[in-house]
């Protein structure tokens, strides 16, 4: 078990809330730890669940493959359902979100057996259409469909996506917003509960709409507190 030292927002920031960034061997992980301290969080990266349950909240990064992320974090499987059941805030980004979800194609358009994502958003991750440039990479619009914290301020700014699968929930009340690459497809989704939720863009990439989803996210946090 690896665990890094803890990282603090600078002197002229306040801590409002710690997180626990998931360290499963995938994920821009410095990215997202600045992105999160400037937000105002106190950050751990770690793989010991204790540390999860101590947290305010639980980020789920990720880049790469829909198999290889499952994999790679199964041994933490049931400690992120925990976080879930507790009802600690647990938020997927980007490869992160859509282990959120049931299942992908990724798996299966290459002759692959299916893997089985962490099921706390009923659902599966899709391809984009034949035709279509892929990976989806580039600026796009936020299109707020319901309420959520997350998405406070957000609606029709632009966010960072690198993706060539999206994410299709079962209940189409999970989308929190969705963005349009010649198909609307859910760019934030949520669990009816509100407690786990995740963006298919990178807001550590995203510039002041990403740092107002993750101010956004660290007030949730406080608010558990």
């Amino acid at each position: 078990m690896t665990k890094s030292t803890l990282s603090s927002p600078t002197e002229s920031e306040e801590t409002l809330a710690d997180v626990a960034i998931v360290d499963y061997g995938l994920g821009n992980l410095r990215s997202v730890t600045r992105g999160l301290e400037r937000a105002g969080a106190a950050v751990e990266i770690t793989d010991d669940p204790a540390d999860f349950e101590d947290a305010d909240g639980v980020v789920l990064p990720g880049v790469g493959a829909f198999r290889e992320g499952v994999e790679n974090a199964d041994p933490l499987r049931e400690d992120l359902l925990a976080v879930a059941e507790r009802g600690q805030p647990l938020f997927g980004i980007c490869l992160g979100m859509q282990m959120l979800l049931t299942s992908s194609e990724e798996g299966e358009t290459d002759g692959e057996s299916a893997v089985s994502g962490l099921y706390l958003i009923p659902g599966t991750n899709v391809r984009f259409a034949e035709g279509q440039k892929i990976p989806h990479m580039g600026w796009n619009e936020l299109a707020v469909e319901r309420e959520h914290p997350l998405v406070e301020g957000v609606d029709g700014r632009y966010a960072y996506f690198v993706h060539s699968y999206y994410a299709v929930p079962d209940d189409e009340s999970a989308a929190v917003a969705t963005t349009d690459y010649e198909r609307r497809f859910p760019s934030i989704v949520a669990n009816e509960a509100g407690n786990v939720f995740g963006t298919q863009f990178h807001p550590e990439k995203s510039g002041e709409t990403g740092l107002q989803i993750l101010r956004n996210f660290v007030g949730i946090c406080a608010d558990l507190e």
